[in-house]
């Protein structure tokens, strides 16, 4: 197992005071790593951390040298008055030819959207877009920040099928943040929950009975993971979010496995 990134005790303090306390994490590559915790828990400072976008902490950051990292912001913050459609906007990220854009949308199940007006999308349009745009740099490591915010229940269990899709075919790692693990754990490998230090850390069942989870969370988590496991018995869907037939069975299978431990 190859590692990517490795963080050691990183502490931040704004104003004398302490958002991340000696917080370490490791991301390897094709595994998908969640990292949950409260509002002002600290979250986006750790992502900023990771990105290289907050210079000011003690610790250590130990990256591959090579490694390429795809960002999906939680929001996107565009100038309502100007004319955008989705070949532009990620012709902007880069020099990409038009098929390499076909392609990239194609992963996601997005290609339909080649023309449409950027700000005219859904949430989940949105989100597969920008993700797309991450796609086109082939990336080691996909740092997806919310990336579930103001998408369905429906869209977003579609939306973390597709993220899993994609670390198989890339292999490469995922960082996912969310203030919350429903939906995301059957797709997880490894949850941090972070109160600006790590709670606790571990597998998603493991970390749902831990205690320090459930003061911050409560235990109520249990009919959105009976939603997502019903879901998942019925149907698989391909990267565009239609149900295929066929393999349901691995696939209902494979969002089980983490629960048998």
């Amino acid at each position: 197992m190859s590692t990517l990134v490795e963080l050691t005790n990183i502490s931040v303090q704004f104003d004398g005071r302490k958002v991340l306390d000696n917080v370490s994490l490791t991301l390897n590559r094709g595994e998908i790593t969640t990292l949950i915790g409260p509002n002002g828990a600290g979250k986006s400072t750790l992502v900023k951390v990771l990105l290289g976008l907050q210079r000011q902490f003690q610790g250590a950051i130990t990256k591959d040298r090579s490694l390429r990292i795809g960002y999906v912001p939680q929001k996107l913050k565009l100038n309502e008055s100007l004319p955008l459609n989705v070949e532009r906007f990620l012709r902007l990220s880069g020099k990409y030819s038009q098929q390499e854009i076909i392609e990239a949308l194609k992963l996601v199940g997005a290609e339909h959207l080649f023309s449409s007006n950027m700000h005219s999308l859904s949430g989940g349009e949105n989100q597969r877009v920008l993700l797309a745009r991450a796609l086109l740099q082939r990336p080691d490591l996909l740092v997806l920040d919310e990336p579930a915010q103001g998408v369905d229940v429906q869209g977003q269990i579609d939306l973390y099928d597709l993220i899993d899709t994609i670390r198989h075919r890339f292999n490469c790692a995922v960082f996912m943040v969310s203030h919350d693990l429903h939906l995301v754990m059957a797709k997880t490998d490894d949850v941090i929950c972070l109160h600006h230090h790590v709670c606790c850390s571990g597998s998603p069942a493991a970390i749902s009975q831990h205690p320090s989870y459930i003061a911050l969370f409560g235990n109520n988590r249990n009919e959105a993971l009976a939603l997502y496991h019903h879901q998942h018995n019925h149907h698989h869907h391909d990267l565009a979010g239609q149900p295929v037939s066929g393999d349901a069975e691995t696939c209902a299978h494979h969002s089980h496995g983490h629960h048998h431990d």
